[in-house]
């Protein structure tokens, strides 16, 4: 009888190197069957997008023939998980399932469940590894930070060079998004996929576009070279966050070593101790989701249920996703991240801001719609974010945003808001982020009328944060509500020491968790 195969299940992992699981498996067997699997559950769901299967599919296609070097090409199924190891299993048999933790949406944990019980039900061992800092089952944030650089000081496993035997299964078809019908936002183009552009993406970023990291991440001017864009590559696990952090700092060590010498160029130090900071924070916000996977679905600061309606104002919302506010810079980058899969972490903050403070819209639809703009969707990061930028967490900094401000600040020439916002094209500067101010005369020699070509403001900012102000705080004041803030910072909160944080130590620590811009 043939010797039962060992599956490794890739999910959001779709590399070679430095993958545990696929290490382990080669290590157990010969008899190693690679498994993707498309699930109708997780594509189907509110948060996907095409842009997301676009970019796993090009992972896939490298995957599948690295792979089919080694012996095993990647295999592709449709269908539950359950029900494709199932047929797996009965069709030639199943030793050991291997795969890596994930911190995704509700829909993958109770997938995850459920091979759980359909494992134990046929004594099939499932091996899971960490691929980041993320701790499963934390009973206490004391300690995780000393926990997170353990894991990420572990060495880096190289791509398995073992022959492996073949398989025999039908490889399947990697299906284009077109054909699983997949809904589009728009056809980008997006940030492209596969582990060798991530390789490519960090050395540019490490040896070139990140010298200046600190002052370009900001603005959308500049952070689209500045930043990283090793977001999108994290969030599908086509390079490991230990990868990442340790050519860093190796990097860092270089510069350092150049400094020394009198040798160092341009490459400011400061930026990539910046950098790797936020490499830490990263796994920091979604150790929240991991610990409290409901965040997706209901405020994390119960106090706060009730704050705003749960079904939304329709018009304002679709005025929102369509980047038809009247506000020209915020409409610019949600017309952006909508055309691009990606923005700087302050825009998005600043999208997210004005949704929950200005329009007083509950986060879930708000988030939903960003969730499926950002090709670099990562549940994680992103509830624990839609949450915070909405004052319903109970433990953060009211941090609101003032379009017109952020527009002046970071787009002092119009220029990114004149390109994505082509009414304002021939609008004079000093009208570009406040087109209302324009007399009709000047509307007029300008080509567009304000409230006809182009909305005026949909709601008046000033007054809009005034009244959300007042609602938020009054909340915070009521002691039941303190107290909730207060457990909530003790279990989800970061650590400054090993000690337990006092209510004190919250609310001198909110403001950092609230500046951290954790999207490269």
């Amino acid at each position: 009888m043939a010797e039962r195969l060992h599956v490794v299940w890739f999910k959001r992992d779709l590399r070679l190197r430095d993958h545990q699981a696929l290490h382990a498996a080669c290590s157990s067997s010969r008899n190693v069957l690679p498994l993707f699997i498309i699930q109708p559950s997780v594509i189907s769901g509110d948060d996907f997008d095409a842009r997301h299967w676009e970019f796993q599919r090009q992972c896939l296609l490298e995957l599948r023939e690295k792979l089919a070097q080694l012996g095993a090409p990647l295999v592709v199924r449709q269908g539950e998980a359950v029900e494709v190891l199932h047929d797996i299993h009965r069709s030639v048999g199943i030793a050991a399932i291997y795969s890596h933790e994930e911190t995704g949406n509700l829909a993958t944990y109770a997938i995850d469940q459920a091979v759980a019980r359909w494992a134990h039900e046929h004594a099939i061992r499932w091996h899971e590894f960490p691929q980041n800092g993320v701790i499963r089952r934390l009973r206490t944030r004391t300690g995780w930070a000393a926990r997170w650089e353990k894991r990420m000081a572990q060495p880096l496993i190289p791509e398995p060079t073992v022959t492996l035997l073949p398989h025999g299964l039908d490889a399947g078809n990697i299906p284009a998004a077109t054909e699983l019908s997949l809904p589009q936002l728009s056809s980008g183009p997006f940030q492209a996929g596969g582990e060798s552009e991530a390789w490519s993406t960090l050395e540019s970023f490490l040896q070139h576009r990140g010298g200046n990291y600190s002052r370009a991440l900001s603005s959308p001017v500049t952070a689209w070279e500045g930043c990283s864009r090793l977001s999108t590559h994290l969030a599908w696990g086509t390079i490991s966050m230990r990868s990442v952090v340790q050519h860093a700092r190796n990097r860092l060590l270089q510069l350092r070593e150049l400094r020394a010498l009198g040798r160092l160029d341009n490459f400011r130090l400061s930026a990539l101790s910046s950098f790797i900071s936020r490499l830490h924070w990263r796994c920091h916000f979604m150790q929240k989701l991991e610990d409290f996977p409901e965040m997706e679905l209901r405020n994390l600061w119960s106090a706060a249920d009730g704050l705003r309606p749960n079904d939304p104002d329709c018009p304002k919302l679709t005025a929102w996703r369509e980047g038809r506010t009247g506000y020209p810079f915020l409409d610019a980058c949600l017309r952006a991240v909508r055309a691009t899969g990606w923005m700087n972490f302050r825009m998005r903050a600043m999208m997210m801001s004005f949704a929950a403070y200005d329009l007083w819209l509950h986060w879930r639809e708000p988030g939903l719609h960003l969730a499926r703009c950002f090709t670099d969707y990562e549940p994680g990061i992103h509830w624990p974010q839609v949450q915070m930028q909405s004052g319903t967490t109970g433990i953060n900094t009211l941090r609101i945003y003032d379009p017109v401000k952020q527009g002046l600040d970071h787009d002092p020439q119009g220029e990114f808001t004149r390109r994505w916002v082509p009414e304002l094209q021939h609008v004079p500067l000093p009208y570009v982020h406040r087109p209302w101010l324009m007399s009709p005369l000047l509307q007029a020699e300008c080509g567009v009328v304000i409230g006809r070509d182009y909305p005026s403001p949909i709601v008046d900012h000033t007054l809009a944060i005034r009244t959300a102000k007042e609602l938020l705080y009054n909340l915070r004041k009521k002691d039941s509500a303190r107290r909730e803030a207060d457990a909530i910072q003790q279990k989800h909160g970061s650590r400054k020491s090993g000690l337990p944080p006092t209510t004190a130590k919250r609310r001198r620590s909110t403001a950092s968790d609230a500046a951290q811009p954790l999207l490269f």
